[in-house]
C-alpha cells in the first residue's frame, strides 16, 4: 500500500462524504440484519404452535403477519440505504478520478520536453486513463464493498456469539483458511497486474504510432507487417491477462466452498445441539444459515477487492513515477514580468540530454528591441535550438542568455513564453476548426482581427475558397491541409497575440517563392516594432534581416548582413549563389 498513500489526501479532501457513506452503510446493514432475527422468531412461533405451547392459531397467523411486514420494510429500507451509499460512495471516487485526472494532466503540461522525449505518448494516455480508472476502484468499490464486509461481519458475529457462541465458532472454523488464501493469491495477483499494464501501455503506445504514421504505412504497403506485429503484441498481452485472470479467478470458487463447508458445519452441529436440548429452537439454526448466505457475497467480495487493491497499487505506482517527476525547467519568478525583446547570448553550449548531442558551442550575439536576426546553417546545425532556448523550451549547459538584460531563468515562465509568438518547424494544428487554430495565439480575438493576420500570413484568400471557410475542420494534425497552408496557418497563430519577440523556425520550407516573397513583404509590417528570428535554409527569406548568423556544427562561421556577407567568400556566399542559379534555371 506504499504507492496508494499518495492520494490518501483526496480522503481528507472528501472526508465529509466518506464518513457519511460510512454511517449509511451501517444504518443499511443493521436493517438487514434484522431479517434473520424476524425469520426466527416467525419459524419459532410456528414450531411453538405444533408443541402446542401456543394454541391460539389467530394469533399465531396476526404473529406472522406482522413479522411478513416487519421483514418487508427493513428490506425497503435497508434497499434505500443501500442506494444512498452507493450514491455517496461511488460519486465521490468519480470525484476523486476528476482530481487525480486533472493533477496528471497539468503535471505533463508542466514537465519540460525532454520528459516528453523520453517517454511514449501511448504510455503517457494510459497513465491518465487506464490506471487511473483502476485507481478509481479502489476509491469507490472496494472501499464500499469493504465497508459493507466490515459492517455486516461486526454485527451478525457479534449476534451469532450472543445467540450461542458454540455454534458461531464452528462456523467460522473456515475463515483462517480463507485469510491465507487471500494472502497467497494476492502477492501473485499483485505481479500479475504490474505486468499486464505494462503490455497495455505497450499496445496503446504501438496503436497510438501506427494510427499518426498511417499514411507511411499505406504508401510502403506494410500494412500485412503491422497487422502482425500488432497481432504478437496483442498475443502476449492476451496471455499474461489470461494468467492474471486464471488467479483471480479461484477467488470465487474458494469463497463459495468455504462458505457451503460453513453452512454443512452450521446445519450438522446445529441439528445435533439441537437433538441434545443445547439449542431450544430450530429457528436459530435457521438464523444462523441465513447470516452465512448473507455473508457469502461480502466473504466472496473480499477476493475481488482484494484484486482490485493490487490492480490500483500498481497502476497509482505508475502514475507516481510522472506525478514524482521533476520539470527541468522551473519557474523561479512568480511575479509577471514585462518583456521588450533584447536578446543576447553569451558563450552559450547546449548539449541534449537524450542524444548527448552537442548542438551549440559558444555561441554569442546580441539582438537589441525591434531588429531582426536571420539564423542560416546546413541541417542539423543548432538553429531550431538556438529557437528552442529562447522560449526556455531548455536551459543552458554553460554561458547566459539574457532578456532585457536579465538572465532569463530569472524572468516569469509565463510572461517569457507569453510574449513570444513561435512558429516551429514542424506546424503543429489541432482536430478543430481553422478559426479555432488561430485563436490559440489569442482566445478573445475577433474575426476581424484573425481575418487580418491570415492575411499577413497569406493564407486568407485560400481559407475563402474552402466551403466552410474559417469554421473549416482541419483534421488531426492539419492532414487536411497542404503543408504550405499548415504553416501560413501555424504563422497567423503566432501574429495575433501581437508578441515583443517572432520566432520563425523554417516555417517558409514548404511554400514556393512567390508565395515565399509574399509572406515576408506582410512581415515586414506585421513585425515592425518586434524582435524578430527567422531561422532558414534560404537566403532569400534572411536577406532583409538586420543581422545574419551562420552556423555549422554548433558554432557560428560567418556574422554581418546579407550585403556584408555575398562580398566575402564562404559558407553563406556559396549558398546564395546556388539558390539564385536554382531560381534563374526554374524561371527558364
Amino acid at each position: 500500500m506504499t504507492e496508494l498513500k499518495y492520494i490518501n489526501k483526496f480522503f481528507y479532501k472528501y472526508k465529509f462524504r466518506l464518513i457519511v457513506g460510512i454511517l449509511i452503510t451501517i444504518v443499511a446493514k443493521i436493517f438487514a440484519l434484522q431479517i434473520p432475527q424476524l425469520i426466527r422468531e416467525s419459524l419459532n412461533v410456528v414450531e411453538d404452535y405444533n408443541n402446542n405451547i401456543i394454541t391460539d392459531l389467530d394469533f399465531v397467523k396476526s404473529q406472522l403477519i406482522v413479522n411478513i411486514l416487519y421483514i418487508i420494510g427493513a428490506a425497503l429500507i435497508a434497499g434505500m440505504f443501500t442506494f444512498l451509499m452507493r450514491q455517496t460512495l461511488i460519486v465521490m471516487s468519480r470525484l476523486i478520478e476528476f482530481d487525480l485526472k486533472n493533477e496528471i494532466f497539468l503535471q505533463y503540461e508542466n514537465l519540460s520536453l525532454n520528459f516528453y522525449k523520453k517517454n511514449r505518448t501511448g504510455d503517457l494516455m494510459n497513465r491518465i486513463s487506464e490506471d487511473v480508472g483502476k485507481v478509481r476502484m479502489y476509491f469507490g468499490p472496494a472501499i464500499m464493498y469493504t465497508m459493507n464486509m466490515l459492517v455486516l461481519f461486526i454485527v451478525a458475529i457479534t449476534k451469532m456469539i450472543n445467540i450461542d457462541a458454540k455454534l458461531t465458532m464452528y462456523t467460522l472454523l473456515p475463515l483462517p483458511i480463507l485469510s491465507v488464501a487471500i494472502y497467497l493469491l494476492s502477492r501473485t495477483i499483485n505481479k500479475r497486474s504490474s505486468i499486464v499494464q505494462i503490455y497495455l501501455s505497450k499496445l496503446t503506445t504501438f496503436s497510438q504510432e501506427i494510427f499518426s504514421g498511417i499514411n507511411v504505412i499505406k504508401a510502403y504497403g506494410i500494412e500485412n507487417q503491422t497487422t502482425n506485429d500488432f497481432a504478437s503484441l496483442a498475443t502476449e498481452s492476451k496471455n499474461k491477462n489470461i494468467s492474471l485472470y486464471k488467479a483471480q479467478a479461484l477467488f470465487f470458487p474458494l469463497m463459495i466452498l468455504l462458505i457451503g463447508i460453513s453452512n454443512i458445519l452450521v446445519i450438522y452441529f446445529g441439528g445435533m445441539r439441537y437433538i441434545n436440548g443445547e439449542i431450544k429452537n430450530i429457528g436459530i439454526i435457521a438464523e444462523f444459515i441465513i447470516y452465512i448466505n448473507m455473508l457469502t457475497w461480502p466473504v466472496a467480495v473480499v477476493g475481488w477487492v482484494t484484486s482490485i487493491v493490487q490492480q490500483a497499487e500498481v497502476s497509482q505506482g505508475r502514475i507516481n513515477e510522472f506525478l514524482k517527476e521533476e520539470p527541468s525547467i522551473q519557474n523561479i519568478q512568480k511575479e509577471k514580468t514585462l518583456i521588450k525583446g533584447n536578446i543576447k547570448f553569451d558563450n552559450v553550449t547546449f548539449t541534449y540530454e537524450d542524444t548527448n548531442i552537442t548542438a551549440l558551442k559558444n555561441v554569442s550575439f546580441h539582438i537589441e528591441k525591434g531588429e531582426a536576426l536571420a539564423i542560416l546553417g546546413k541541417t542539423g546545425s543548432g538553429k531550431s535550438t538556438i529557437a528552442g532556448l529562447i522560449a526556455r523550451l531548455y536551459d543552458v549547459d554553460e554561458g547566459t542568455i539574457l532578456i532585457d538584460y536579465k538572465p532569463i531563468q530569472s524572468l516569469n515562465l509565463s510572461s517569457l513564453r507569453s510574449s513570444i509568438g513561435f512558429v516551429p518547424q514542424d506546424a503543429f494544428l489541432f482536430s478543430d476548426t481553422i478559426k479555432n487554430n488561430i485563436k490559440i495565439g489569442d482566445e478573445h480575438a475577433s474575426d476581424s482581427k484573425i481575418i487580418q493576420v491570415a492575411k499577413e500570413a497569406y493564407i486568407h484568400h485560400n481559407i475563402e475558397k474552402f466551403n466552410h471557410k474559417y469554421d473549416t475542420l482541419v483534421g488531426e494534425r492539419g492532414v487536411t491541409l497542404s503543408g504550405g497552408q499548415k504553416q501560413r496557418i501555424s504563422i497567423a497563430r503566432a501574429l495575433i497575440s501581437d508578441p515583443e519577440i517572432l520566432i520563425f523556425d523554417d516555417c517558409l520550407s514548404a511554400v514556393d517563392t512567390h508565395t515565399e516573397e509574399n509572406i515576408l513583404n506582410n512581415l515586414k509590417n506585421a513585425s515592425k516594432g518586434k524582435t524578430t528570428i527567422i531561422i532558414s535554409h534560404r537566403t532569400s527569406s534572411v536577406k532583409n534581416a538586420d543581422k545574419i548568423i551562420v552556423l555549422d556544427k554548433g558554432k557560428i562561421i560567418q556574422s554581418g548582413t546579407h550585403k556584408t556577407l555575398i562580398s566575402i567568400d564562404g559558407y553563406y556566399k556559396d549558398i546564395y549563389n546556388q539558390q539564385l542559379e536554382e531560381k534563374l534555371i526554374s524561371n527558364e
